[in-house]
């Protein structure tokens, strides 16, 4: 298996990564649009803290996610640029890191949509499975060489 077929499901979840990013700010100039012309006497938040405080779900879940992809996935890509540099991409690498973009990719639709907790936890559960399954496997094959 040619060694940089690892980087589809890496740029997949970079560039899921900047979809939620524009999400999130599409979501922040509506909210921030809506507050200037519905009420002249709320101030615009000044501080992440009182945009928190003020913010609907529909604001604010879209940042959380934000927050999430920078916890798990900041593993995910050391792992990947590590099979990659130390030439052990195999398919069940590759398998797994597509298990990990599209239950990651699910599980940001659910957080910044309907936000249902149940369906994101599995759906985050899964994603993190499968990571710990490429971390967990790559540390038998290295240290079993």
């Amino acid at each position: 298996m040619a060694q940089d077929t690892i980087f589809s499901p890496f740029f997949a979840t970079v560039f899921l990564t900047l979809l939620v990013w524009v999400y999130m700010y599409i979501r922040r100039i509506s909210f921030f649009t809506s507050l200037k012309s519905h009420s002249l006497d709320m101030a615009v938040p000044t501080t992440p803290e009182q945009l928190a405080q003020i913010s609907p779900p529909s604001v604010s879940n879209p940042s959380d996610n934000l927050k999430n992809l920078f916890e798990i996935p900041v593993i995910f890509y050391a792992l990947v640029l590590y099979l990659f540099m130390t030439k052990q991409v195999d398919a069940v690498y590759v398998n797994a890191a597509w298990v990990f973009v599209i239950f990651r990719a699910l599980h940001s639709i659910v957080h910044c949509t309907f936000n249902f907790i149940m369906v994101r936890f599995y759906l985050y559960l899964f994603a993190t499975l499968a990571v710990w399954f490429i971390t967990i496997r790559a540390a038998i094959i290295h240290f079993g060489t």
